[in-house]
Protein backbone atom coordinates (compact mmCIF):
# COMPACT_ATOMS: atom_id res chain seq x y z
CA UNK A 1 0.00 0.00 0.00
CA UNK A 2 1.37 3.57 -0.78
CA UNK A 3 0.60 5.05 2.37
CA UNK A 4 3.20 4.69 5.52
CA UNK A 5 1.19 2.57 7.87
CA UNK A 6 1.75 -0.66 6.07
CA UNK A 7 4.15 -2.32 3.34
CA UNK A 8 4.35 -0.97 0.05
CA UNK A 9 3.20 -2.76 -2.91
CA UNK A 10 6.42 -2.74 -3.98
CA UNK A 11 7.18 -5.09 -1.14
CA UNK A 12 4.71 -7.53 -1.31
CA UNK A 13 5.59 -8.23 -5.00
CA UNK A 14 9.06 -8.97 -3.86
CA UNK A 15 7.55 -11.73 -1.10
CA UNK A 16 4.94 -12.98 -4.16
CA UNK A 17 7.58 -13.03 -6.75
CA UNK A 18 8.53 -16.62 -6.27
CA UNK A 19 7.48 -19.64 -8.04
CA UNK A 20 6.02 -21.27 -5.15
CA UNK A 21 3.18 -20.36 -3.64
CA UNK A 22 4.74 -19.14 -0.85
CA UNK A 23 1.34 -19.83 1.54
CA UNK A 24 0.45 -22.97 -0.11
CA UNK A 25 -2.72 -23.95 -2.91
CA UNK A 26 -5.08 -25.44 0.16
CA UNK A 27 -7.39 -23.04 2.37
CA UNK A 28 -7.24 -21.98 5.26
CA UNK A 29 -8.61 -24.95 7.94
CA UNK A 30 -10.83 -22.41 9.68
CA UNK A 31 -13.04 -21.39 6.93
CA UNK A 32 -13.03 -25.30 5.74
CA UNK A 33 -14.80 -25.58 8.99
CA UNK A 34 -17.38 -22.90 7.92
CA UNK A 35 -17.90 -25.09 4.64
CA UNK A 36 -21.90 -25.87 5.78
CA UNK A 37 -22.89 -22.38 6.00
CA UNK A 38 -21.23 -21.83 2.50
CA UNK A 39 -23.77 -22.26 0.09
CA UNK A 40 -23.83 -22.01 -4.21
CA UNK A 41 -24.65 -18.96 -5.60
CA UNK A 42 -23.65 -16.58 -2.33
CA UNK A 43 -21.78 -13.66 -3.19
CA UNK A 44 -18.66 -13.81 -1.25
CA UNK A 45 -15.60 -10.81 -0.84
CA UNK A 46 -12.02 -11.79 -0.04
CA UNK A 47 -10.20 -9.41 1.41
CA UNK A 48 -6.63 -9.39 0.67
CA UNK A 49 -6.48 -12.67 -0.24
CA UNK A 50 -2.88 -13.02 -1.53
CA UNK A 51 -2.43 -16.34 -3.92
CA UNK A 52 -5.93 -17.43 -4.36
CA UNK A 53 -6.09 -20.18 -2.40
CA UNK A 54 -9.53 -19.44 -0.37
CA UNK A 55 -10.79 -17.99 -3.32
CA UNK A 56 -10.46 -20.97 -5.76
CA UNK A 57 -11.79 -23.04 -3.03
CA UNK A 58 -14.90 -21.07 -2.78
CA UNK A 59 -15.60 -20.69 -6.24
CA UNK A 60 -15.45 -24.70 -6.46
CA UNK A 61 -18.31 -24.43 -3.92
CA UNK A 62 -20.34 -22.53 -6.56
CA UNK A 63 -19.99 -19.04 -5.12
CA UNK A 64 -19.95 -15.85 -6.78
CA UNK A 65 -16.37 -14.77 -5.45
CA UNK A 66 -14.60 -11.35 -5.50
CA UNK A 67 -11.26 -11.40 -4.57
CA UNK A 68 -8.77 -8.80 -4.34
CA UNK A 69 -4.62 -7.78 -3.25
CA UNK A 70 -2.37 -5.23 -3.37
CA UNK A 71 0.25 -7.38 -4.64
CA UNK A 72 -0.19 -7.53 -8.54
CA UNK A 73 2.09 -10.79 -8.52
CA UNK A 74 -0.36 -12.24 -5.83
CA UNK A 75 -2.87 -11.69 -8.18
CA UNK A 76 -1.49 -13.26 -11.13
CA UNK A 77 -0.83 -16.44 -8.86
CA UNK A 78 -4.11 -16.48 -7.91
CA UNK A 79 -5.51 -16.20 -11.47
CA UNK A 80 -3.23 -19.10 -12.37
CA UNK A 81 -4.49 -21.40 -9.73
CA UNK A 82 -7.95 -20.09 -10.51
CA UNK A 83 -7.44 -20.93 -14.24
CA UNK A 84 -5.41 -24.21 -13.22
CA UNK A 85 -8.51 -25.40 -11.16
CA UNK A 86 -11.17 -24.39 -13.66
CA UNK A 87 -12.94 -22.15 -11.60
CA UNK A 88 -14.02 -18.63 -11.58
CA UNK A 89 -13.00 -15.60 -9.48
CA UNK A 90 -13.44 -11.97 -9.74
CA UNK A 91 -9.63 -10.68 -9.51
CA UNK A 92 -8.65 -7.02 -8.54
CA UNK A 93 -5.22 -5.27 -7.78
CA UNK A 94 -6.25 -3.07 -5.16
CA UNK A 95 -5.38 -1.94 -1.37
CA UNK A 96 -8.04 -2.35 1.56
CA UNK A 97 -8.44 1.17 1.36
CA UNK A 98 -8.75 1.45 -2.35
CA UNK A 99 -11.61 -0.63 -2.44
CA UNK A 100 -14.63 -0.26 -3.85
CA UNK A 101 -16.75 -1.03 -0.02
CA UNK A 102 -19.99 -1.04 -1.61
CA UNK A 103 -23.04 -0.96 1.37
CA UNK A 104 -24.48 -4.34 1.80
CA UNK A 105 -23.67 -6.18 -0.99
CA UNK A 106 -21.88 -9.44 -0.09
CA UNK A 107 -23.41 -12.45 1.99
CA UNK A 108 -20.19 -13.13 2.94
CA UNK A 109 -16.92 -11.68 3.49
CA UNK A 110 -13.33 -13.62 4.89
CA UNK A 111 -11.19 -12.30 6.12
CA UNK A 112 -7.98 -14.57 6.71
CA UNK A 113 -4.88 -13.54 8.20
CA UNK A 114 -5.20 -9.65 6.66
CA UNK A 115 -2.46 -8.60 10.06
CA UNK A 116 -0.14 -6.15 7.92
CA UNK A 117 -3.00 -3.50 9.28
CA UNK A 118 -2.08 -0.84 11.77
CA UNK A 119 -4.48 -0.26 14.26
CA UNK A 120 -6.07 3.25 12.61
CA UNK A 121 -5.76 0.91 8.99
CA UNK A 122 -7.90 -1.98 10.93
CA UNK A 123 -10.17 0.03 12.39
CA UNK A 124 -10.90 1.51 8.65
CA UNK A 125 -11.05 -2.21 7.49
CA UNK A 126 -13.29 -4.10 9.58
CA UNK A 127 -15.83 -1.20 9.67
CA UNK A 128 -15.87 -1.31 5.88
CA UNK A 129 -16.39 -5.40 6.03
CA UNK A 130 -19.43 -4.75 8.13
CA UNK A 131 -20.87 -2.23 6.25
CA UNK A 132 -20.15 -4.21 2.84
CA UNK A 133 -22.23 -7.06 4.55
CA UNK A 134 -25.86 -7.46 3.89
CA UNK A 135 -28.34 -7.85 6.37
CA UNK A 136 -27.86 -11.56 7.62
CA UNK A 137 -24.42 -11.52 6.16
CA UNK A 138 -21.56 -13.69 7.60
CA UNK A 139 -18.29 -12.57 8.18
CA UNK A 140 -15.53 -15.02 8.54
CA UNK A 141 -12.27 -14.11 10.27
CA UNK A 142 -8.82 -16.03 11.38
CA UNK A 143 -5.98 -14.26 12.93
CA UNK A 144 -3.21 -14.83 14.81
CA UNK A 145 -3.18 -13.84 19.17
CA UNK A 146 0.24 -12.50 20.95
CA UNK A 147 0.83 -16.07 21.59
CA UNK A 148 2.18 -16.39 17.76
CA UNK A 149 4.81 -14.06 19.18
CA UNK A 150 6.34 -17.72 21.06
CA UNK A 151 5.50 -19.84 18.28
CA UNK A 152 7.09 -17.86 15.38
CA UNK A 153 6.09 -19.86 12.90
CA UNK A 154 4.43 -17.14 10.24
CA UNK A 155 2.54 -13.69 10.93
CA UNK A 156 3.71 -9.92 11.87
CA UNK A 157 6.05 -9.58 15.06
CA UNK A 158 4.27 -6.27 15.83
CA UNK A 159 2.24 -6.93 18.91
CA UNK A 160 -0.26 -4.14 18.02
CA UNK A 161 -0.75 -6.27 14.70
CA UNK A 162 -2.36 -9.49 16.45
CA UNK A 163 -5.65 -9.85 17.67
CA UNK A 164 -6.95 -10.77 20.71
CA UNK A 165 -11.10 -11.71 21.85
CA UNK A 166 -11.85 -8.58 23.35
CA UNK A 167 -9.86 -6.73 20.66
CA UNK A 168 -12.25 -8.38 18.05
CA UNK A 169 -15.69 -8.08 20.56
CA UNK A 170 -15.34 -4.39 20.52
CA UNK A 171 -14.49 -4.09 16.83
CA UNK A 172 -17.77 -6.05 15.74
CA UNK A 173 -19.87 -5.60 18.61
CA UNK A 174 -22.46 -4.33 16.09
CA UNK A 175 -22.65 -8.55 14.56
CA UNK A 176 -24.20 -11.61 16.48
CA UNK A 177 -20.98 -13.27 17.68
CA UNK A 178 -21.71 -16.67 17.04
CA UNK A 179 -18.06 -18.38 17.76
CA UNK A 180 -14.91 -16.70 18.83
CA UNK A 181 -12.39 -18.84 20.18
CA UNK A 182 -8.65 -18.77 20.18
CA UNK A 183 -6.29 -21.61 20.40
CA UNK A 184 -3.49 -23.25 19.30
CA UNK A 185 -2.75 -25.39 16.93
CA UNK A 186 -0.30 -26.54 13.95
CA UNK A 187 -0.97 -25.59 10.64
CA UNK A 188 0.53 -26.35 7.16
CA UNK A 189 -0.41 -23.32 5.04
CA UNK A 190 3.09 -22.88 2.91
CA UNK A 191 6.41 -22.03 3.58
CA UNK A 192 5.14 -19.38 5.69
CA UNK A 193 2.47 -20.14 7.61
CA UNK A 194 3.93 -23.50 9.24
CA UNK A 195 4.01 -25.21 12.92
CA UNK A 196 2.38 -24.51 16.23
CA UNK A 197 0.29 -21.30 15.81
CA UNK A 198 -1.40 -19.14 18.19
CA UNK A 199 -4.90 -18.30 16.52
CA UNK A 200 -7.99 -16.35 17.07
CA UNK A 201 -11.17 -17.79 14.95
CA UNK A 202 -14.41 -15.76 14.68
CA UNK A 203 -17.84 -16.22 12.98
CA UNK A 204 -20.15 -13.79 13.33
CA UNK A 205 -23.73 -12.25 11.65
CA UNK A 206 -25.09 -9.13 10.43
CA UNK A 207 -28.72 -9.14 11.69
CA UNK A 208 -31.14 -6.01 11.43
Amino acid sequence: MDKPESKPAKVWNEIFDKPDYIFGTEPNDYLVEKKESLHPGQKVLMVADGEGRNSVWAAALGLDVDAFDLSEKAVAKAEKLASEKGVSVNYSVSSVDEWHWEEENYDVVVVIFVQFATPNMRTRLFANCIRTLKKGGLLILQGYTPKQLEYKTGGPSIPEHLYTEEMLRDYFASLEIIELKTYDAFIREGARHTGMSGLIGMFARKNG
